[in-house]
């Protein structure tokens, strides 16, 4: 389903993403449930499913949870779920310590989300400037989500 206007858009990092789809995270429960009723749209840029197919492949991960198999839990969830919108441009409003984390800032600001839901210190640094511009960052057991 499109986003209407009037629907507030989200943006997941991976680990939020991950939590909510590999390690079923509790933390990320009531964010996955809005999602899931449409009450928020999650939205992402292909340059962030990648990321995610990317990191299911860990080491780290692999010694836990099969790696097809969590690619395909995680493709079927942004299939699903998410709103994949065009990459964003390169202005960056923010600039973020960790390269591999400004596109979730980019995206955020270019399609106007209301929260980007991290635990990742360099964004997490960034959310007093955030809220400057219109945008809530925050893990996501610190971030209700709309109702």
């Amino acid at each position: 389903m499109p986003p209407s206007d009037s629907t507030p858009r989200c943006v997941l990092d991976t680990q939020v993403l991950l939590d909510w789809v590999l390690f079923d995270d509790q933390r990320t429960c009531l964010w996955a449930q809005a999602i899931e009723r449409c009450s928020v749209h999650w939205i992402y840029c292909a340059a962030m499913q990648t990321e995610a197919l990317r990191v299911v492949h860990y080491p780290a991960l692999s010694k836990r949870f099969d790696p097809a198999l969590s690619a395909e839990k995680v493709n079927a969830c942004f299939a699903r779920w998410g709103q994949c919108c065009a990459d964003p441009p390169g202005q960056r409003r923010l600039i973020c310590t960790d390269p591999d984390d400004q596109v979730f800032l980019d995206l955020a600001l270019a399609q106007n989300a209301a929260t980007l839901l991290s635990r990742d210190q360099a964004v997490l640094r960034l959310a007093r400037q955030a809220s400057r511009l219109g945008l809530h960052i925050s893990p996501s057991e610190s971030a209700p989500p709309p109702d």
